[in-house]
């Protein structure tokens, strides 16, 4: 089947840009992309830490991006020379903000998972109304824990 975003990867291992809509279902799909770029890539050894964190930023963006009608949700995966950069852009307004834990809610834990498994990440502004939130992971050296083991 053809995909109809064109090829997943470019020939110069270019970012995986792909537009979902707030649907739940899109964040197992933005996974699967995912999936597919790091194995391309040479990545798998990130694969699980990546893949909840796209997870969690795109079903953070489908629950509290308001945006108009239309506006969808973008994700950008960048290969970096060691590791991935996970994108999520929104065109809603208003920051995105990190919960203290607390086991009497069911919610709030999503950034609290991304800052913990994430090498680097931050909230900010992008080019056009709305935020980008965005979360760097790299190989570990070789030896090395990954983040805390």
């Amino acid at each position: 089947m053809v995909n109809p975003n064109g090829p997943l990867v470019g020939p110069d291992d270019g970012p995986v840009v792909r537009r979902w809509s707030r649907d739940p279902r899109c964040v197992g799909r933005a996974r699967t992309e995912l999936r597919k770029a790091l194995t391309d890539w040479g990545l798998a050894q990130i694969e699980d830490d990546a893949l909840l964190v796209v997870s969690e930023l795109l079903t953070n963006a489908g629950r509290h991006a308001r945006a108009a009608v239309g506006r969808e949700i973008e994700t950008r995966y960048v290969r970096l020379p060691a590791g991935v950069r996970i994108e999520v852009h929104d065109a809603a307004p208003g920051r995105a903000e990190v919960l203290p834990p607390d086991l009497e809610r069911d919610y709030g834990r999503g950034l609290f998972l991304v800052a913990a498994l994430a090498d680097r990440w931050a909230a900010g502004e992008r080019c056009g109304p709305g935020k980008r939130i965005w979360a760097e992971l790299y190989v570990p050296a070789e030896g090395s824990c990954r983040r805390g083991g």
